[in-house]
């Protein structure tokens, strides 16, 4: 058993006051579509409808508002595929200061857009995250900026895991929650919140194929880095889970499952058609493993996190 601190149910409670004024409060929406064809009850919580696009300002906001005031003024900075840089910049703004967010050079012109709009200054850096990572660390230690990181904090994870805590809050009658897992810390967060609340749901995390971290430290027993990520959730390609997310999956997540980058696409394409709803290829990830069969949900009661909409309309307009 590992020594890794995991986040407390009262540490999320006290995260949702301190962002409470902040973020939506999205709505766990009940897909009827998507209801019908599965032959259960399915509800989202849509995410994809946060200040931002993503969950991400949950977490970035609950982290930079506990940065010391003599830190936090002289700026932040982060690495991200696009949504945490723009929470990051987004919860820089509204603090009143400095924020660098270094990205992928194949990130999403949305994403890119969005950090630029919300003040951020946008550096970009390789495709992967090991390689932000490192442009970020160095530039934060010569310019005195305070790291946000994206997924591996306890603030993070906490912030997160508000999301979780609005399910529970809103709903008493599901069964199984599923979410997303790129980095980790929505699930661990989301997963911590629920089974400390309702230790009887299954919890299951979701990964794409082509980015299944998780799912490797989880197989090897501690995080190991992948030599390779590909798929089209680029919201869900970390090379390597977070080593303090990881401890929270293991601790709180039934099971960790694969969808295919078809399955994703088709799944958005049926959120978009059937639902009416924007959701990029990272947030259909959960709805791609029921429709999939993967997750049985006939005659279930099942919510899926669903957890961004930054999409590009180019996209859209393929699908």
């Amino acid at each position: 058993m590992s020594d890794t601190e995991l986040v407390s149910l009262e540490l999320i409670k006290e995260a949702h006051q301190r962002i409470r004024s902040v973020v939506v409060r999205t709505p766990l929406y009940h897909a009827a579509a998507l209801s019908d064809e599965l032959e259960g009850k399915i509800h989202l919580k849509l995410e994809s409808l946060q200040r931002t696009g993503s969950f991400k300002i949950r977490g970035a906001y609950n982290f930079v508002a506990q940065i010391p005031e003599k830190m936090r003024s002289s700026g932040v900075i982060t690495y991200s595929s696009g949504n945490h840089a723009q929470a990051v910049a987004l919860a820089a703004q509204l603090h009143g200061i400095r924020a660098v967010v270094v990205m992928p050079v194949n990130a999403p012109q949305i994403k890119r857009d969005g950090a630029i709009l919300l003040g951020a200054e946008v550096i970009l850096e390789g495709t992967t995250s090991t390689e932000r990572r490192i442009r970020a660390e160095s530039i934060a230690a010569q310019e005195n900026l305070t790291i946000v990181p994206p997924y591996d904090a306890l603030e993070i994870i906490a912030g997160q895991g508000t999301t979780g805590l609005e399910i529970v809050e809103d709903s008493d009658d599901f069964e199984v929650v599923l979410i997303p897992i790129g980095g980790g810390g929505l699930c661990s967060g989301c997963a911590a919140a629920i089974k400390k609340s309702r230790p009887d749901v299954q919890i299951v995390g979701v990964e794409p194929v082509g980015g299944a971290s998780m799912k490797a430290a989880l197989d090897a027993g501690e995080p190991v880095t992948l030599p390779q990520v590909d798929s089209i959730a680029d919201g869900l390609l970390p090379v390597r889970s977070g080593s303090r997310t990881f401890e929270h999956v293991r601790e709180f997540v039934d099971q960790v499952i694969l969808v295919e980058d078809d399955e994703i696409r088709d799944a958005a394409k049926f959120l978009f058609l059937h639902e009416r709803l924007v959701v990029e290829f990272s947030g259909a990830a959960t709805v791609a493993a029921l429709r999939s069969g993967r997750v049985m949900s006939s005659g279930r009661n099942v919510a899926a996190v669903v957890s961004g909409g930054n999409v590009d309309p180019g996209v859209i307009a393929n699908l």
